[in-house]
Formats: C-alpha cells, structure tokens, sequence
C-alpha cells in the first residue's frame, strides 16, 4: 500500500478542464444536449463497449440486435460458428435489416427493396438484379462488420473505432474482477438466458454508477426488512446475515471503493465476506443442492478458492466503462439515449453447472431487489430523476466529488482505494470521462 493521491480529475488546459475545478464538476455535463453529443462521438464511438453475451447467441444463425453507442448491430452467430458484430444497416439504401430483438436466422433481408444476407453477413441476394452491371461486386457489399469485435471469457466487446487498443489492455485490472462472477460457477459458465428487466429514466446515463455513499439512506427501507429477514432465519441481530448490509455499507475497513483505472471501479466487498466464508458455507449447507454445489467448487477450484467464490457469491459490484456493470445476480447494460433519457438492461444471470433450483433462487433474490416492482432499482431512478430536476438550479451550477479524497491511497496493484462511501469510484470515472472527451 502506497500512501498518496491520485491524479487530478482533469488535465491543466484540456477541453474538460473548462466543467472541472480540483473535485468539482460543472452540472452542464449531465444536462447539455451538446456534451452528450460529443459523449457519443468521442467515448462510445471511440472505445470498446460491452454488446452481448455468448450464451444468448449459442447456436448456429443465433442473433441479437443491439446498439454501440448510436449505431445499431446485429451481433450474429453464422452458420460457420463465428460470432460477430454487423451493422445493421443495408448496404443498398441504409434501411436496418433486422427490426426485432432476437431469434434465429438463416438470412436477413431487407424490408425496404429485399437485398438478402446470410447470417455470416454476406450478400447473396438482389430482386432484378438484371438493372445493374456485369461488374456490379456482390462480395464488396455484404453487410459491414464492426471494425473490431473481442470476446473475453464470453462477454462480447465491440468497437466502431478500428484503431483503438485491444480489449485485454482496456480491461486491466477489471478483468480478474468479472472472473469473481464467472468463476461462481464450477464449469465458469454464465447464461444470460432468463429474460431482461428494463427501465428508462429522465436523466443522464453518468448517474449510473458504483455509488457507496447512498445506500443507507435510499434503501434503508430495504435493508431493515432484508436485516428481519436473515434474524427470522439465523437467529439473532449480532448474526452475520444480519449485520452484513450494516459491515459493507458503513466504512467496515474491509469494505472499500476502488478505481481499477481506465474509468472501471468496484465497491469491493470481497474481503469482508471472504472474512465470514465459515458463514457462507454454513449458509450455502442450508440450501436446497448447497452440498453438491460446495463439492463442485472444491472439484474446480480446490477448497481454498473455492470457499473464497462461495462467499462472494458471484458479486463482484463491478462497473466497466462506459456502458457494463456486473452486481450481485445480473449484468448491466446503460443504453444512453439522449442528455436526459437513459434506458437500463439488467440481464439476470444463471450460473453453469448448478442446479435448476439454485438458479431459480437466484432469480428470486434478483427480482426481491431489481425487478421492476423490487425493493431497490425503483428507488434509484426516482433518484436519478430528482437529481436531473435538481441540476436545472444552474446559479451555482458545481457538484461535490470530493469525499474521502484526503484519506484515498494507491493499492499494490496499482488502484486507487478508499472507504466504501467515499466518491473514489466517481472520481475515477470522471478521470476517464475528462480523458477521451478531451482527446484529439
């Protein structure tokens, strides 16, 4: 551990420098029309975004339909086995080839003058296509592939911008935090297969972040009754089922915010519950196919690891910029429509490799909190809308992200640490966000 504070939040003389003041932001970043439009261009058309997931395209001519930043995809598995990221964009006249969210494939063809792919993107098809010339080129104008597609582990990136980085380098630090979910499965397989819950708000899609800070307050409601629940189950408010929201959520020294770098941070709860493992797995004994669960992990991982992945339970609390994050039973996609309209996807997630009742249970645990009627994701866009009515008092137009900035220290591995409440995973993003924005 290393005792010093992290860089400014924006370079001296940079274009962001002009909304940022030490640990200030300007409002305007969430508000202006003309900001977000440059947000479009300039970081989620400049940089790698998360797309889909391999396990909802898993057979051949498998498709989902999806956007990276503005622009629409299809991301498609060919008859070949290939996984990839098409526009979806004809190349006759530019009218989508495919309007619905999912299914499967052989080809696509185009509503609007009927120019025909198949699922590997290739034109096969063009109505009278007597009208054109001999040396018209069908293999020049099948559909256009995003420029670069990576798959980590089976979460698939895309990027419209071909010459940015590879996704391991973009990744860093966050890739061995998104193995803390998929390695909650024994086989390391996730399915995000169970449907999605979607919401929109009236507000920006920066409000979605890893916010340590709120918790106790917004949902305090929420733990009280979840804090009744586990004492009706274990016994006594000193359990540790029953104090667990109370350790996490107020500055336990094993409970801490971190900026992993490049705009990815974690409210890294895993050494408390690493810390109370012997619980976790007494819990886990308790459930409905707990014991073959248990004996799985072991198989896979050995006992040490394996008891350590129990106990975080496939909850990194993870956010990879700008557009994923991976929280308890889901993974979370931000869509930004506009400066004051974001849609949110949450993708409940089973896990490989445990039984159908385990999964089911998780789903519930997901629902009790994130569903559309749960205790918790109402709560936060209700926030999300009083803070966008909020930041039209532009008289004094600066938001606060200083706390917890004078006791912030660099880890061994290079993040950037600090109490759970503290706004070091704001900053971090926002350290980000000034970097591409600014960017030539």
């Amino acid at each position: 551990m290393v005792t010093q504070q992290a860089e400014p939040l924006s370079a001296p003389g940079s274009w962001a420098s002009q909304f940022i003041r030490g640990d200030e932001v300007n409002s305007e970043i969430y508000t202006s029309p003309e900001i977000f439009e440059r947000e479009v261009q300039k970081i989620f058309h400049a940089t790698w975004n998360y797309v889909a997931h391999e396990s909802e395209i898993p057979n051949q001519g498998d498709f989902v339909t999806r956007v990276i930043g503005r622009q629409p995809v299809v991301v498609v598995r060919g008859d070949d086995g290939v996984c990839r990221i098409l526009m979806n964009r004809c190349r006759h006249r530019g009218a989508l080839i495919c309007e619905v969210q999912r299914g499967n494939q052989s080809h696509f063809r185009c509503f609007y003058h009927g120019w025909t792919y198949d699922n590997s993107g290739k034109l096969v098809h063009i109505p009278k296509d007597d009208a054109y010339p001999p040396d018209f080129d069908l293999e020049s104008r099948g559909l256009t592939p995003a420029p670069r597609v990576e798959i980590y582990r089976g979460f698939i990136f895309g990027s419209v911008n071909p010459a940015v980085g590879s996704l391991r380098e973009f990744l860093g630090l966050a890739a061995a935090k998104m193995d803390l979910m998929i390695d909650a499965s024994p086989t390391g397989e996730l399915f995000l297969d169970a449907g999605i819950h979607k919401s929109q708000y009236r507000g920006n899609w920066k409000f979605v972040g890893m916010d340590g800070y709120h918790p106790p307050v917004v949902h305090q409601s929420a733990f009280e009754i979840f804090k009744r629940k586990a004492v009706a189950e274990h016994g006594g408010e000193d359990s540790a089922a029953a104090q667990a929201p109370r350790k996490t959520m107020n500055d336990s020294p094993l409970a801490v915010s971190r900026d992993l770098g490049g705009g990815h941070v974690m409210l890294d709860v895993v050494p408390h519950r690493i810390s109370e493992k012997e619980h976790h797995l007494a819990s886990m004994r308790r459930q409905k196919d707990g014991e073959a669960y248990i004996a799985a992990m072991t198989a896979a991982y050995g006992a040490e690891r394996a008891s350590e992945l129990i106990a975080i339970g496939g909850d990194p609390h993870l956010g990879v910029f700008p557009n994923l994050q991976l929280i308890n039973q889901h993974v979370r996609v931000t869509v930004p429509i506009a400066a004051d309209r974001t849609e949110v996807y949450l993708y409940p997630v089973r896990l490989g490799g445990i039984s159908d009742a385990m999964n089911e249970k998780r789903l519930r645990k997901h629902e009790e909190f994130y569903g559309a009627a749960g205790m918790g994701q109402p709560d936060d866009t209700e926030i999300f809308e009083r803070n966008t009515d909020g930041l039209q008092a532009t008289v004094n137009p600066w938001v606060d992200l200083s706390r917890g900035r004078n006791r912030e220290y660099v880890d061994s591995d290079g993040s950037i640490v600090g109490k759970i409440s503290d706004e070091v995973t704001q900053r971090g993003q926002m350290r980000e966000w000034s970097r591409l924005m600014s960017a030539s």
